[in-house]
């Protein structure tokens, strides 16, 4: 038998080999006893908000290093602010003396326990020191093992039972399958059919349907490098152009064994392994592979190096704002329009009285052939009418793409003593646009001499070379900014504008839509709440003062990593859906004038991309038309960011306000709100007079010290 000596120096090591915390309540209390946010500790310990959040509701542990670091921090705040003792029980006193509290609830109504009390520690173990546990996630792993139905953070109410643990888990090198909410699952699968299995059966992942005729979201599994090393993925994909496994890989091999498939673009960064429905029921489980890349820096950040707990909260968050990703972010731009509008329906069949798939009104229901000058030069159509490299003119194609227009200053600039260039942006400008857009549906019509109509979306052949502006101003009907010089062709958004400057109009020929809607809404609604949603996360709310709003937008990046990489995901879904909408060949293998895989999308429409850059344009230059007339003219304009001279270094330094201290009316307001403005960047006058004179390079381009298109807005 050990002696009691050899027990207690067993216990002792015990003790000093893992930092003991303190309750999870008593976390929160110091936390907020000292002043400090969950974001502010978050950004202290290299972590994030939803993170700490987790800590403070036993969902998890931190692990080290932030494990010991934390200890040392909570250790310093109890010696602050130490816990005040409770009041003594009055036991002298016989229970029958003791006046009990009136009861807050009605004698008609079960009394609830509140939140606090529900999850207040039991005062014995909190009294006592905690015991270590052998589990590196003692609260959320443990549970998980005993019941994998186990849910975090939604109420009963509002969580699906068949989606009960989220829509996706990001599996680790030990087994462990992270959640939202902080929620770890202990996955026993060793192989990917075995891991199929497990995610649609006891995981118990996955989303229900956005619109009631679409399709519930297929549960997707995430794996860092340790868990695909695991699985036996190589670390890099030899196959550098293709980026998909060989088909003679063991794991192919094993999934086809196991009777699963694969889709086309095989098995890559993200992959789907699916078996065809039984019954109605899918039968489907998407991947994304961290090492190979799944996670794009341009909109993910640094996402894909976190730990896999943080990793799960950016996604879950992606998932639970907009939709479990499927892909680039482009991508899932894209797979949000038809979730939010599905292209068929179930309708009954008068003949047979069965149920069959027929089109959903509004919806982008089969695919359509654009006209002429919409579709690209290796479109069918046009390689019908061109030869290879012909240079379709102004009269042959359509141009509405975003603004890249600068000018020379004038010599009334350069003597004013301007000090500053400063750029201003539109947030959410393309998402904005798309708001009560109005776009074809259906196929288009051609039309001779036709009268126009604002409310017909389509394409228009029309001179509006006519139409004069201030050279300070960009042209609203070209993207580099210059005036037409002979008639062309324009969407309908920009065509309306030229008629709302009180230009006649009278088009020559036309396409046009007679089937149409205003498909974006609902898409430029789930997104806009999603931005809305995250931007408050990260301090920056509607309704703030224009100087507050400066100073939120200064620091909102830094408040907390994971929330920012989530933003640039949302941005970047909405300029990568719209690029979408006129995908253009991807493969090499690929012949001019030959059909590609996306003409068989629904939601393939050059149409509709000209008409909302149209919309994007046409918005733009009628707020710079309103600050023209109050004397203030743009030296440069890259897609939505404006440039301005400035006797200071920000916006309120140059911004026209009313004589009220309002923003001018018609013009650019700073504010969160899609549609409105932030501050882009500054740059002195010196480098502004070098980059238009001597480099003739855009300013807009660099005025924030990189490449404006790359940021993500």
């Amino acid at each position: 038998m050990p002696t009691e000596e050899e027990l207690f120096t067993a216990v002792d090591a015990l003790l000093e080999g893992e930092p003991q915390l303190t309750s999870p309540t008593e976390r929160a209390r110091l936390r907020e006893a000292a002043g400090v946010t969950q974001a502010r500790l978050a950004q202290v310990l290299k972590s994030t908000t939803q993170t700490v959040k987790n800590w403070e509701n036993g969902r998890s542990e931190p692990r080290p290093p932030r494990l010991q670091a934390y200890q040392r921090l909570l250790e310093g705040w109890a010696a602050k602010y130490p816990l005040a003792p409770e009041p003594e029980t009055p036991e002298a006193l016989p229970s029958s003396v003791v006046e009990q509290p009136a009861s807050p609830h009605p004698l008609d109504e079960p009394a609830r326990p509140s939140t606090a009390s529900a999850s207040a520690p039991d005062p014995v173990r909190a009294a006592s020191p905690a015991k270590p546990s052998m589990s590196r996630r003692p609260a959320a792993k443990q549970a998980a093992s005993k019941q994998t139905g186990s849910k975090s953070v939604a109420s009963p109410a509002a969580v699906d039972a068949r989606f009960a643990n989220g829509p996706l888990a990001v599996l680790d090198g030990d087994g462990s399958a992270y959640c939202v909410g902080g929620l770890v699952l202990d996955c026993p699968a060793k192989t990917f059919p075995t891991l199929v299995d497990w995610a649609l059966t006891e995981a118990k992942l996955g989303a229900p349907r956005l619109h009631r005729h679409g399709k519930d979201a297929d549960p997707l599994i995430v794996l860092t490098d340790e868990a695909a090393e695991r699985l036996g993925l190589p670390a890099v994909l030899e196959d550098r152009r293709g980026l998909r496994l060989p088909d003679d890989h063991k794991v192919i091999k094993q999934l086809t064994k196991a009777k699963w498939k694969l889709t086309k673009r095989g098995f890559g960064p993200w992959a789907r392994v699916y078996r065809p429905a039984e019954g109605g029921k899918r039968q489907c489980v998407q991947f994304a592979v961290l090492p190979w890349g799944a996670l794009d820096t341009r909109s993910w950040g640094d996402t894909g190096q976190l730990p896999p707990a943080d990793v799960a909260a950016v996604l879950g968050t992606y998932a639970t704002r907009v939709l479990t990703p499927r892909g680039s972010t482009a991508v899932c731009g894209l797979e949000l329009m038809s979730a939010l509008r599905p292209p068929t329906r179930a309708v009954k069949d008068a003949a047979t009285g069965s149920w069959v798939s027929g089109p959903n009104p509004g919806s982008l229901a089969e695919p359509v052939d654009p006209a002429p000058p919409e579709a690209p030069a290796e479109h069918p159509l046009v390689a019908a009418l061109y030869p290879r490299h012909h240079v379709r003119t102004p009269d042959q194609v359509i141009d509405e793409e975003a603004y890249d227009w600068f000018r020379p200053l004038t010599d009334e600039e350069c003597t004013q003593g301007y000090t500053h260039a400063v750029g201003i942006d539109v947030n959410m400008a393309f998402a904005a646009a798309a708001n009560r857009l109005v776009i074809g549906t259906g196929p288009a019509t051609h039309v001779k001499s036709p009268a126009f109509d604002p409310k017909l979306p389509g394409s228009w052949l029309v001179d509006l070379s006519h139409i004069e502006t201030d050279p300070r101003l960009p042209s609203p009907f070209t993207p580099r900014g210059t005036r037409p010089t002979g008639p062309a062709w324009y969407s309908t958004s920009t065509v309306a504008y030229a008629v709302e400057l009180g230009v006649p109009i009278q088009p020559s020929e036309a396409y046009v839509r007679y089937e149409h809607g205003a498909y974006f809404d609902v898409w430029y609604t789930r997104l806009r709440d999603a931005y809305m949603a995250t931007m408050a996360d990260l301090g920056v709310e509607a309704g703030m003062s224009e100087a507050d709003f400066l100073a939120a937008m200064a620091r909102h990046k830094n408040e907390d990593p994971g929330q920012a990489a989530v933003l640039s995901a949302i941005k970047s879904t909405v300029k990568g859906g719209i690029g979408k909408l006129r995908e253009r060949p991807q493969s090499i293998k690929h012949k001019f004038g030959e059909p590609w895989p996306a003409l068989q999308r629904p939601t393939w429409s050059p149409h509709a991309r000209a008409e909302l850059i149209g919309k994007v344009r046409t918005n733009q230059h009628r707020k710079l038309m309103a600050w023209a007339r109050a004397g203030l003219f743009p030296v440069a304009i890259l897609s939505d960011c404006a440039v301005y001279l400035s006797h200071g270094p920000g916006p309120l330094d140059f911004m026209p306000h009313t004589d009220e201290g309002k923003p001018l009316p018609g013009g650019f307001r700073l504010g969160v709100s899609p549609g409105m403005v932030k501050h882009e960047g500054t740059r002195d006058f010196l480098w502004l007079a070098q980059t238009i004179e001597d480099d003739q390079i855009n300013p807009a381009r660099h005025i924030k010290g990189d490449d404006a298109p790359d940021s993500g807005e």
